[in-house]
């Protein structure tokens, strides 16, 4: 016999990170079990993607609707400003999908009567222990990026201050060489005058 799902307590506006976990679920099962969408997912090829996007998607969704910046967003899923923008504005075909869940999630119309069969909970579990393992390692990817880029500026700072005390450098030896000219001059002036008194 089908169970139906309750969405009726998911919060629209969460306030916690609890509930921001609560509206990201609701909006990937929400979303996941639209005739259209399973039909994608049965493509092996396309299964990988469209699971992610649509994760990233209603994980961006969730997070906005908790007041969070795209920034923020951002830093939190390890994805790029860009692409955080690109499922919130519903330029991705999953930012839009999974606004179109949202707003019959808001409405009331987000019912799902979804036949369990054995293992097909357990499989859908695994698949998104899977894909949050994957962003975690993308997240420590992101962060050593940012290590990197923070060395690279350095470098390029030592680079400039180096550029800065080898040309300091060449003035004072240019400097240098001016004074020993001098020097010289002074030594021959002295000897002259000495030698005709």
């Amino acid at each position: 016999m089908p169970e139906k799902l309750d969405f009726s307590n998911v919060p629209l506006r969460p306030t916690s990170k609890r509930e921001i976990r609560l509206l990201e679920t609701a909006l990937i099962v929400g979303t996941l079990y639209r005739p259209d969408i399973m039909e994608l997912i049965r493509d092996p090829l396309e299964k990988a993607t469209w699971l992610d996007s649509l994760a990233v998607a209603a994980a961006a969704l969730a997070r906005e609707k908790a007041g969070y910046t795209v920034s923020q967003i951002a830093e939190e899923l390890g994805r790029s400003e860009t692409t955080i923008r690109a499922h919130l504005s519903g330029k991705t075909k999953a930012g839009k999908i999974v606004r179109e869940t949202y707003e019959k999630l808001a409405r009331g119309q987000l019912e799902l009567s979804i036949p369990f069969i054995a293992g097909g909970q357990q499989e859908l579990s695994e698949e998104l222990e899977e894909l949050r393992l994957e962003n975690e390692k993308l997240r420590k990817e992101l962060e050593q990026c940012r290590e990197i880029e923070t060395i690279r500026k350095q470098l390029e700072e030592i680079r400039g201050e180096i550029g800065k005390l080898e040309a300091e450098k060449k003035e004072l030896e240019t400097r240098l060489e001016e004074c020993a000219e001098k020097a010289k001059l002074i030594e021959e002036i002295r000897s002259l005058v000495c030698g005709t008194q």
